[in-house]
């Protein structure tokens, strides 16, 4: 997560408890089935019947109703337009995803989340109001590969494109050394910011104390410095 996605997350209400989620493929029945689950209002929308009687079977959302979204009368008579927030779950179909996502913006949804397939796919959401765009695949793929080549790495957050906020179980080089001893700022550029002792983490960590095995620390720095990391 970047800090533009950081941006708009923040710009969601927090007392928001209803969400429209459109197109109930795999992702989008996910998003559902998740959102119903936690006791939120959710209507499902798409242009497949047998995938909206399918939702009604399953009970993975208060309501479901089949509708052609790229109709923008026909998403004001259904009342998706009074939703504050809105997922678009179309992925195969760019023209459909493009226009329902501009239909749901011109129309005056607040926050619209669209799911893109490709690079071209995500600059056309942007292009007419899309507020976040995600992409399922490429995500999990990027964080399948990243916990099989660094398995140490716990969990990351990314500031930017180039500097990341990290959760790394300790380096089997730095047990027992203190953080004075290891300099990780002067040797990697890095700067601890938690260091964690008996599961619990002590933020501002005192550098005099000495790290042990299977404890974890956050470090900020450049992704760059990161990778350098013995992890």
């Amino acid at each position: 997560m970047n800090l533009a996605s950081l941006n708009f997350f923040q710009s969601l209400r927090s007392d928001n408890r209803q969400f429209v989620v459109i197109g109930l493929g795999r992702f989008g029945r996910s998003v559902c089935s998740t959102l119903h689950s936690l006791n939120y209002d959710v209507l499902a929308v798409d242009c497949d019947e047998n995938l909206v009687n399918k939702a009604v079977n399953d009970q993975i959302a208060a309501h479901a109703i089949r509708l052609d979204t790229t109709d923008p009368s026909a998403l004001k008579e259904a009342g998706v337009l009074d939703f504050d927030t809105a997922i678009v779950a179309i992925g195969n179909y760019l023209a459909q995803s493009i226009i329902t996502t501009l239909n749901l913006k011109e129309g005056g949804v607040e926050h619209v989340v669209a799911k893109a397939s490709s690079e071209i796919h995500m600059k056309l959401l942007k292009k007419v109001g899309a507020d976040h765009v995600v992409f399922p695949e490429r995500e999990m793929g990027y964080e399948l590969a990243r916990s099989l080549t660094r398995p140490r790495m716990l969990d990351r957050f990314e500031l930017d494109p180039l500097h990341s906020i990290v959760e790394v179980i300790i380096p089997d080089k730095f047990i027992g050394k203190t953080l004075a001893e290891l300099e990780l700022r002067n040797r990697y550029g890095l700067n601890v910011l938690a260091v964690s002792h008996n599961n619990k983490f002590q933020i501002n960590p005192n550098p005099s104390n000495r790290l042990e095995k299977g404890s974890a620390m956050v470090v900020i720095g450049s992704n760059k410095d990161i990778d350098r990391l013995p992890i």
